[in-house]
């Protein structure tokens, strides 16, 4: 019960504020909340914190994200870069403004500078700054897209990225180490801002930023030409892509562009949807609605932080509005930007590379050597791809051409270091005006490139396990999993598993063995007979676990109907383990 004794020092504690204080005495009498607030410390994982809102170590509030800034301000001074400073960006959700102040002040006690955006920032705009501002690291303070009870600190390295090995190990180490919430500084503002170390930041960055987008701009002769006929729906799902996506926009010519007005003001609350994600067909509903009434080309929707963007897209012979997975845009602006760039130049760098994760379209593979451009692929999260960026710029050899994962995420330029929804809505606009002068839609291209790659069709499976007993479900499929490798799921052949915790590729058939050559993770992959695959991971961001799963048809039909088959066989196989 010591989840209990620690709820009662929260109480007695001065130093704990009487409104925390308040709001744990009004759950006095519920043992379950208790032991849910109590029970562990909020975990301090590879991407940071991310938690519900509210009092408790296992909560999202102004104490633990003291807590882990000042492990991260440990790290840093014990490592001997505090003269760098750390840039702070924030998103509409609740508390975000004030935990990062929180952060900041934390930081500034430390003796670090501290540089906060005015107002709220997109996540890629965080990863620009600390860059552009020679930060040794960065906070970002947002859920993604979370529901709104949701709040979350990110935390990144001075290339930009999102940690990596060994600086996460690092940070979460010395966050853990920080056991005693009284030893945790803080300062007045006032006094950080006399001293110099916390500083404002705003316009000066946001118009570097968009500089360094619009470099990326390939055919602005067919954004002039396409321009007054091209029409846009974005939207930004009360967030913080609404300034800077329409700003963009603006700025390199497009003057159709429609913002859904319901959902353009951040909000917190996200009040038009049950959680603001643009994977989720509820996201687009107020936006297809305006694109019906404006007749628009293509819908656009950024996150609440603008690092995922989500696309529909008319299909002028039908008249429908048809959504693009993640890997659908992905490999549609893949593809683009890999065959634009070599018509502009003639030709492809010898060293260029096209990066995906593990769990992304094997059509990405399909497209690197139609170019005969190196393939790379890397484990979950979008850090790892900027680890790559980074391993290019150290050796001098390496040529970034494009980095996408199927959740919505890719990266065009290296102005940044994660995902940018920003530029890929510029990236996708500018698409959609090049193939117009070829008097085809982006769903013509779309089927263009199934023709000629191939009809791969990727899915997702994810199941939520809530509190406690859920963490075990969630380990106990993984394990089942672990020790009893299928040897065939929906008609599939298993030909080899792959097992990132174990470091281990084993071939089904001749038993042989071999290293994945990736750093560990608790994910289990199979490659199968027909170029299909399947891919089981926990979330690390949700109480999920996920099932990534991608088939190769004959024809649109044929994908659809394999990858309906894939989808009930995936579903048979956890029920069987529950």
């Amino acid at each position: 019960m010591e989840y209990k004794s620690i709820y009662e020092s929260w109480l007695e504690n001065p130093y704990f504020d009487e409104a925390t204080k308040k709001e744990l005495e009004s759950i006095k009498n519920d043992e379950n909340e208790i032991k849910e607030r109590f029970y562990k410390d909020l975990e301090f994982g590879t991407a940071g914190l991310r938690g519900i809102i509210g009092a408790g170590t296992n909560r999202m509030n102004v104490y633990t994200v003291r807590k882990a800034t000042q492990g991260l301000a440990n790290y840093i001074n014990k490592k001997g870069f505090g003269n760098q400073g750390v840039a702070i960006a924030f998103d509409s959700r609740r508390m975000s403004p004030e935990f990062a102040d929180e952060a900041a002040l934390c930081l500034a006690a430390n003796g670090i500078k501290a540089y906060v955006f005015e107002s709220l920032r997109p996540t890629p705009e965080l990863s620009f700054a600390v860059r552009q501002l020679k930060c040794i690291a960065g906070i970002n303070i947002t859920a993604s897209h979370n529901p709104p009870e949701y709040n979350g600190y990110k935390v990144y390295w001075e290339d930009g990225a999102q940690i990596t090995p060994p600086h996460d190990g690092g940070i979460m180490a010395e966050v853990k180490a920080v056991t005693d919430y009284n030893t945790v500084k803080t300062m007045d503002k006032a006094e950080a801002q006399e001293k110099g170390l916390y500083e404002t930041i705003g316009a000066a960055i946001d118009d570097k930023y968009m500089e360094a987008l619009k470099k990326q701009v390939i055919h602005w002769d067919s954004i002039k030409e396409a321009q007054k006929d091209l029409k846009i729906v974005y939207t930004p799902l009360h967030g913080t892509g609404n300034i800077p996506a329409r700003r963009v926009l603006k700025e390199i010519g497009f003057e159709n562009v429609y913002v859904v007005p319901e959902q353009e003001l951040p909000d917190g609350e996200f009040p038009t949807v049950s959680y603001p994600n643009p994977e989720a067909a509820e996201a687009f509903e107020l936006a297809l609605k305006l694109a019906k009434e404006k007749d628009a080309d293509l819908v656009l929707a950024t996150d609440p932080d603008a690092d995922r963007l989500g696309v529909y897209v008319k299909d002028t012979k039908s008249g429908e509005y048809i959504t693009l997975t993640g890997n659908m845009s992905g490999c549609l602006l893949a593809d683009y930007e890999i065959s634009q760039r070599k018509e502009k130049d003639g030709k492809l760098p010898e060293d260029g590379a096209l990066i995906k994760t593990i769990v992304t379209s094997n059509m990405a593979d399909a497209i690197a050597k139609y170019y005969d451009v190196k393939l790379i692929e890397v484990l979950t999260g979008f850090k790892f791809i900027g680890q790559q960026i980074l391993g290019f710029e150290k050796a001098g050899k390496g040529t970034y051409l494009f980095g996408f994962e199927e959740s919505y995420g890719c990266l065009i330029g290296t102005h940044a270091r994660d995902k940018d929804a920003i530029v890929a809505t510029m990236a996708l606009c500018e698409a959609a005006a090049y193939y117009k002068t070829k008097n085809m839609t982006l769903w013509d291209a779309m089927i263009a490139m199934y023709e000629k790659y191939g009809f791969y069709k990727d899915g997702i499976k994810a199941i939520g396990f809530e509190g406690i007993a859920g963490l075990e479900k969630i380990q106990n499929i993984m394990t089942t999993l672990r020790e009893n490798t299928p040897a065939e799921i929906g008609g599939y052949k298993v030909l080899s598993a792959r097992d990132y915790q174990a470091d281990t590729i084993k071939d089904m058939a001749t038993g042989e063995v071999t290293p994945t050559g990736l750093p560990n993770s608790n994910v289990l992959y199979y490659d199968m007979s027909d170029n299909a695959w399947l891919c089981a991971r926990p979330s690390g961001t949700e109480p999920k676990i996920k099932f990534y799963y991608g088939v190769v048809g004959e024809s649109l039909e044929d994908a659809d109907a394999k990858s309906a088959a894939m989808a009930d066989a995936v579903e048979k196989m956890i029920n069987e383990m529950l």
